[in-house]
């Protein structure tokens, strides 16, 4: 599912949801968490308002196992920021953001 898909839905998504939908654009894959924080180090230093919240596997829409265990394996860093999950409001400037990131 594409970025404009998920910004169909609603305006605030989860990161996890948004990486996931960021690679699909670009042909990579997701399922790696040092290339997730790599990318929301890269959010983060950009200035994008992201908002941190617990998210559990179960509730970032995971009903595929490679999702869970990745979000669980993220669970395992909080300390880091890196491999927290935020909500991102997916505005035009956002987007734009995000599609510029180089994978």
């Amino acid at each position: 599912m594409s970025l404009d898909d998920i910004r169909k839905k609603v305006i605030f998504h989860n990161s996890v949801d948004v990486w996931i939908a960021a690679c699909s654009e670009k042909h990579r894959s997701w399922t790696d968490p040092e290339d997730y924080k790599k990318f929301i180090s890269y959010l983060l230093k950009n200035n994008l308002n992201l908002k941190a919240f617990n998210l559990c596997a179960h509730e970032s829409g995971a009903t595929e196992e490679d999702k869970v265990k990745f979000a669980e394996i993220l669970s395992e860093t909080k300390d880091d920021p890196n491999s927290l999950t935020y909500t991102i409001k997916l505005s035009d400037s956002a987007l734009s953001l995000i599609r510029s990131y180089d994978f």
